[in-house]
């Protein structure tokens, strides 16, 4: 910002501000001049001075900042950038609540000493009321980035000080704080404005992505190249088009106006619906789509839907199969018995005797305090179980809080669980860590591969339960703890417990109630969870499967389990062309095809012919029918990951999907094994 005219000095426009109400016309920029004479409102005198009666106890601070969890989550890293930029010149990057209490503060040497003397660390409150025009508190007041600059600061004694500051907004325009730079007047950064503004907007998306997960993003930007940078817009839409929320960017360049975003539709800016820019974006899933707006400005459009691996519903909302999609379609009905519950446990019963008997069993034990253990393979759907249960209980409104013991390095656990207080160790957060199990509070813990447990965090979980109370490394005092417990394993804990690895007095006390997940190869609902499956990845197309196809499906061992079988299905989804409805060979990856044909030793090739001819002449670009490919175990990979991918795959069908021994046969740990199936999507 420019600054103030030069032919008034300061001191005199102030003089003039308390002796006539007003600062003297053109001489102030008209930001600073409104400051001003709010400041003068409020009350405050130029000279007065310093108090500390606004800042917070140690207790109140630490309450704040847990209310500000995701401000503060989202906003330490760049904020730990941003300090690195400016960390030549004596400086402090500062975060703010949307009161202009100071949440976080990053600093170092003679100027931090200099700055806490006028109040500038954390718990502070530099409102404009109490602290006049600053950086911080004219942002807010102004909610625009503004730079204060030595003597425009209203209160004298901060005159040493050059700051800049810029406001963070959520995605529904609600003022949530400010970042700011401040550093002193004699360093002053002309760049500091700027640096502040984009780690501001780098917030923003952070924050907006984060808390709308599972929904559709559309990214924005007036050129092709400038999708995925830091100043595209990105706007949140719900499945039936409506507009939940969006960055200033996508705000500005749809020319939102006075109506809030809840009560907007995306067809009010564009001439697509959601299900249209979907199938666009399937024909050409790597590049921007060109979109004309109603008003006859262009933009381009990136459309990125987070899948839900897996929605299940009640199977009076499955669509009926579409009776247009031609000979090769396949009916698969969804038609399990009628229950008597209707919740999320009973919305997860498609049909499967097993499945239901465990649903029904974990029912019975929501209102008790009976821990839960589920079993079964990877994949096979234990933490859905888990979600549902908690889902369907009294603790419903609660939180629900999961962690994958076999996710986090050894020394991790311990702090995760527990939490701990500040700087209990070296690393430890320097405002310390509440803990997993003191989130879960009142709700549910899941406890996901309880069985990677390092023995010294058994002893210790054992103890929390057996006392119903935790206290964190570092901390003298036990904190109550109330939560409904379920743990998950993906092998059998009682050979465990027999071989020494693991506690059986543990054991005991998570085995209140014990249910056995079956394998997808052994559930008897496979038609009707594929339809399930389908309706969840493309809502309300009424997708199907190929007769042969989904017979072969049918046959596949799967040691991935449902985790597996629906990214197959997801990728065979965005294969299909605007106007197909029926899933066939053409559609399938690669390397799931050459697996499915060599374990069909033919008859699926040649029965698929006819059909895949079909779906040929519907769109050219398809293969003719599928091609005769190697054994997976013969083929050979292109790349590196497709050698890694192919060896992992190996690896866990040799094991019949055992984790434990599929990573033993790689020689690689359980968690790093985790880590590759996440990054190849398994």
């Amino acid at each position: 910002m420019p600054a103030s005219q030069p032919d008034w000095p300061l001191r005199k426009i102030r003089q003039h501000l308390l002796d006539h109400g007003c600062c003297p016309p053109g001489t102030l920029r008209e930001g600073l001049a409104r400051s001003w004479q709010r400041s003068l409102a409020a009350g405050l005198s130029p000279l007065a001075s310093s108090k500390r009666t606004d800042h917070l106890g140690e207790a109140q601070l630490r309450h704040l900042r847990a209310s500000q969890h995701a401000l503060l989550a989202h906003s330490l890293p760049v904020m730990e950038y941003l300090f690195e930029q400016v960390r030549p010149v004596p400086s402090m990057v500062i975060l703010a609540d949307s009161g202009g209490t100071l949440l976080h503060t990053l600093g170092e040497g003679q100027f931090l000493g200099k700055a806490e003397r006028v109040a500038l660390s954390a718990g502070a409150t530099w409102h404009e009321a109490q602290r006049g025009t600053n950086a911080i508190g004219t942002a807010l007041a102004e909610a625009a980035a503004v730079e204060i600059n030595g003597a425009e600061h209203y209160l004298e004694r901060n005159g040493f000080l050059t700051c800049a500051a810029a406001p963070i907004f959520s995605g529904t325009g609600q003022l949530l704080g400010v970042l700011d730079i401040s550093a002193e007047h004699g360093h002053r950064n002309p760049y500091s404005l700027g640096l502040v503004n984009t780690a501001a907007r780098s917030i923003e998306n952070r924050l907006l992505c984060a808390q709308h997960k599972g929904l559709t993003r559309l990214h924005l930007h007036p050129r092709a190249e400038g999708i995925g940078s830091l100043g595209e817009g990105i706007v949140i839409v719900s499945d039936d088009g409506w507009l939940i929320a969006a960055n200033r960017s996508a705000r500005e360049w749809l020319r939102q106006g006075a109506a809030p975003l809840g009560a907007l539709r995306l067809e009010q800016f564009l001439p697509h619906s959601v299900e249209q820019l979907q199938a666009l974006q399937r024909r050409h899933p790597q590049q921007p789509l060109a979109l004309t707006l109603h008003d006859g400005r262009s933009l381009f459009a990136q459309l990125h839907a987070e899948p839900a691996v897996l929605h299940l519903l009640p199977a009076s909302a499955q669509p009926a199969p579409s009776a247009a999609s031609g000979p090769a379609a396949a009916t698969v009905p969804a038609t399990p018995p009628p229950t008597t519950a209707d919740d999320p446990l009973a919305r997860l019963d498609s049909g499967d005797a097993r499945w239901r008997l465990a649903c029904a069993k974990v029912r019975r034990i929501l209102d008790k305090p009976i821990a839960l253990l589920i079993q079964g393979e990877s994949g096979v759907g234990k933490e859905w179980l888990a979600r549902a249960a908690h889902a369907s209980g009294p603790r419903r409104a609660q939180p629900f809080v999961a962690l994958n013991c076999a996710a986090l390095p050894e020394g991790l656990i311990e702090a995760e669980l527990f939490g701990h207080a500040p700087g209990a160790f070296t690393g430890a957060k320097r405002e310390g860590h509440t803990g997993l199990l003191r989130q879960a509070h009142g709700g549910t813990l899941l406890l996901d591969e309880i069985g990677d447990m390092p023995l010294a965090a058994q002893s210790r979980l054992l103890r929390v339960l057996q006392e119903r109370e935790v206290t964190p490394l570092g901390a003298s005092k036990a904190l109550p703890l109330d939560f409904f417990l379920i743990c998950a394993s993906h092998r059998p804990l009682r050979p465990e417990v027999e071989a020494g690895r693991f506690r059986a007095d543990l054991y005991w006390r998570i085995n209140g109630l014990t249910v056995e997940l079956p394998p997808l190869r052994q559930r008897s609902d496979f038609d009707a969870l594929t339809a399930r499956l389908l309706q969840g990845i493309e809502s309300g197309r009424g997708l199907a499967l190929s007769p042969d196809l989904l017979q072969s499906f049918k046959q596949h061992h799967w040691p991935g389990n449902l985790r597996q079988y629906a990214s197959v299905l997801r990728t065979a989804c965005a294969m299909l062309e605007p106007h197909e409805r029926v899933l066939d060979w053409p559609h399938l990856a690669d390397d799931i095809r050459a697996e499915l044909q060599a374990a069909c030793s033919g008859p699926a090739a040649t029965a698929s012919t006819a059909p895949v001819a079909a779906t040929a002449r519907a769109a050219p670009t398809a293969p003719s029918g599928p091609q005769p490919l190697p054994p997976l175990a013969t083929a050979l990979p292109h790349s590196l990951i497709q050698l890694e991918q192919a060896a992992v795959q190996q690896a866990l069908l040799g094991s019949r999907g055992n984790v434990s021994q599929a990573a033993r046969t790689l020689g690689i740990s359980r968690q790093t094994l985790y880590r590759k199936l996440q990054a190849l999507g398994a």
